[in-house]
């Protein structure tokens, strides 16, 4: 089993106990479960216990799976690319290059191609010297083809999640790269969801057909994923008050920077959950079933997230809180495991010899 960090936990317990006695009879903001200061190292609803996949990685931040069942994993800062699997040692299968990484720019997001046994593409997001990029390229060689430049960069909110949406396109989330204005402005590539071809070109059925914006009005998406309906969900850094999930529909404009959270009215769309900020920034999503699992940063923790049947949610509730500090992404493999990736190397967490790690958690 994994290991956990227990005097943080205790101290953690302890902060939030005496938290607990000072806000007696303040608010909670609606949508939001109670937290699980008590770091239970396991996440239940037939989860068994956790594997260390690998560890001792620098911040790692994208995941994507092999048909074999392997991951691909990048790390933000080096921009290499490793080969991570149960009962092998990490390998490097390459390393991106023009990676231009600092803040929280780097080699970003990884997705691989549905037709990789065939094509053997990799497509990833990352920060070039003065942007962000989404590329793609054989693994194991061959050259590196630009889909998609001009993305804003920033030493902040510069998105990064890529990912095949159950259309075949591949969607990206952007931030507003502290510039936000760009998440309203419709010729601004920051502060949206992209939709792009696989070969880069734009869907003709995207709202504007010449333009691969698909909903704007983001502050900083990190966080992709899709039910078995093929309804679309991502995470959303908010500003002072509130982190976000939103239910993704074409065209939508979520909001940011005219409302942050609810009240947006009819011009824009209200977010599904709602959390405070010292409990989320949410950054990597995942489906498995009928609940969505958010790796949240600051927060923590692992929220598990019930999802309605209908595009809606039901109450938040958090796992693995003060057990394995940051978590970066959440991704379920073809055999039903989950598999989280922490995030504690990255300049703001507090890490633990063996961070930072690749953990699986296999269907019980």
């Amino acid at each position: 089993m994994a290991s956990t960090r227990s005097t943080r936990s205790q101290r953690r317990f302890v902060l939030a106990c005496l938290a607990g006695l000072l806000l007696a009879g303040c608010g909670v903001v609606p949508g939001v479960g109670e937290d699980d200061p008590g770091g239970d190292p396991g996440i239940g609803a037939g989860f068994g216990e956790p594997e260390v996949v690998a560890s001792g990685l620098e911040a790692p931040w994208g995941l994507a799976f092999l048909p074999d069942g392997d991951a691909l994993v990048s790390e933000r800062d080096s921009g290499r690319i490793l080969q991570v699997g149960p009962g092998t040692e990490p390998r490097v299968v390459g390393t991106v290059p023009g990676v231009d990484a600092g803040g929280e720019g780097g080699l970003l997001g990884l997705a691989v191609s549905p037709e990789f046994a065939s094509d053997r593409l990799v497509y990833a997001y990352f920060s070039a010297q003065g942007d962000n990029r989404i590329v793609r390229f054989r693994l194991g060689g061959g050259q590196v083809e630009v889909l998609l430049e001009g993305i804003p960069k920033a030493g902040i909110h510069n998105g990064g999640r890529i990912a095949f949406g159950p259309d075949g396109m591949v969607y990206a989330g952007t931030g507003d790269a502290a510039e936000r204005g760009n998440a309203q402005d419709p010729g601004s590539l920051g502060g949206k969801i992209l939709r792009l071809r696989p070969d880069g070109g734009i869907p003709a059925d995207n709202p504007d057909p010449g333009s691969p914006v698909w909903t704007l009005g983001h502050r900083n998406v990190q966080g992709l994923a899709w039910d078995g309906q093929g309804r679309m969900f991502a995470t959303e850094f908010g500003q002072n008050r509130v982190d976000e999930i939103n239910r993704i529909e074409r065209g939508g404009n979520y909001g940011w920077p005219e409302v942050e959270g609810t009240g947006g009215g009819e011009r824009f769309r209200d977010p599904l959950v709602t959390w405070p900020t010292s409990q989320a920034s949410p950054s990597g999503a995942a489906i498995a079933g009928d609940t969505l699992y958010v790796a949240a940063l600051r927060g923590e923790r692992l929220w598990t997230v019930p999802l309605d049947g209908d595009g809606g949610t039901g109450t938040p509730a958090a796992v693995l809180a003060g057990s394995y500090g940051r978590l970066r992404h959440a991704a379920v493999a073809a055999d039903g495991a989950l598999w989280v990736l922490t995030s504690n190397r990255d300049g703001r967490g507090d890490p633990a010899p063996d961070d930072d790690r690749v953990l699986r958690f296999p269907r019980a």
